[in-house]
């Protein structure tokens, strides 16, 4: 018996199986935990051969949700990583018939904003921020959030998908040993949890090679990293550049750091990657793959974990929750 090409439902399934609906049921949308699993397989065999598709829109209706996941943006939808993140949940989103939308905030509490999104009844929440931070959620937040994404909550509530920013940071400076370089610097970011974590995996790893860092420096002149504070960057080249032992390789913080770099590596006539090598963090598209040379830089995860996150949303039985890290992808380009 083939059907496919036409609307396939349980009934079609439960004849073939020789089963009940609501054994069908139970087996494709959790539930009848008395059901055997040899008997789950066979009807979920079944279903994949009919080409059976799960009706979200109904099944949402009858429990009281619509085909939707919502996201209450901690600042995201204003940053530039924001499209890989939504990237992610809306593809897979797709695949499971649902749509995603999203209310943005900023400072403050979210509740109005959780509010707003609650009144569209959706299947599932999701809280996303637009940088690697940690996030004191509300009672109210934290018992509607179903995971969140490029933060994690303070008490541990919720499971969250973070960049492995240690790990990145390791693998770059690993990839720069192997380039032959031994003197390197760090040109970091100040005061948030991405540049505190970058910075242990950087010294773990010259440590692992029998190393130290030749110097780690902060970007800004303030306390807390921000793209509109004071830059150190130009300051700081003209120091290392006039050490009697000059650094054979920068990494920086972020791309923007590195463009810093560039322009301040350009005005005392040294070549990148000649003279001093160059790496960063992000992979912002639009900046790195522009830079002369273009940069060697490690690619944050997000739009993995928008992926993951929708499969978190939409799974049938809720895991306890974690913290969950996420690798850096290695860019590579020509500034190493």
């Amino acid at each position: 018996m083939e059907i496919r090409g036409v609307s396939v439902s349980l009934s079609d399934i439960a004849a073939r199986a020789g089963v009940s609906v609501k054994t069908v049921s139970g087996a494709l949308h959790g539930g009848s935990g008395r059901m055997s699993e040899d008997t789950r397989q066979r009807i979920k065999a079944i279903a994949d051969e009919l080409g059976y598709v799960t009706n979200l829109a109904a099944r949402g209706v009858r429990k009281g949700w619509l085909p939707l996941i919502g996201v209450v943006s901690d600042g995201l939808i204003t940053s530039p990583f924001a499209t890989e993140i939504v990237r992610g949940l809306d593809g897979a989103a797709r695949s499971a018939g649902m749509t995603i939308f999203a209310v943005n905030h900023s400072g403050g509490t979210a509740g109005v904003e959780l509010d707003q999104v609650q009144q569209f009844r959706p299947r599932a929440i999701a809280y996303a921020a637009m940088y690697h931070k940690t996030v004191d959620l509300s009672e109210k937040l934290a018992g509607a959030v179903g995971v969140m994404i490029n933060c994690r909550d303070l008490s541990g509530r919720v499971t969250s998908l973070v960049p492995d920013e240690e790990g990145g940071a390791g693998d770059i400076v690993r990839y720069l040993l192997a380039a032959g370089r031994r003197r390197i610097a760090f040109i970091n970011l100040p005061g948030i949890l991405a540049g505190t974590l970058r910075e242990k995996g950087f010294r773990d790893a010259l440590a692992e090679a029998g190393m130290a860092p030749m110097a780690v420096l902060p970007a800004v002149r303030r306390a807390l990293y921000s793209d509109r504070a004071p830059s150190l960057v130009a300051t700081h080249i003209e120091a290392l550049l006039a050490s009697p032992d000059r650094p054979d390789a920068i990494l920086c913080g972020n791309d923007r750091v590195a463009m810093e770099v560039y322009a301040a590596l350009a005005r005392a006539g040294v070549r990148i990657p000649h003279d001093i090598a160059v790496a960063s963090f992000d992979n912002q598209v639009e900046l790195a793959s522009r830079l002369d040379p273009p940069l060697t830089t490690m690619a944050l995860p997000h739009r993995a974990m928008g992926r993951q996150a929708m499969e978190i949303l939409l799974a049938e039985d809720a895991a306890p929750p974690r913290v969950q890290m996420l690798p850096f992808h290695l860019v590579e380009r020509a500034s190493v």
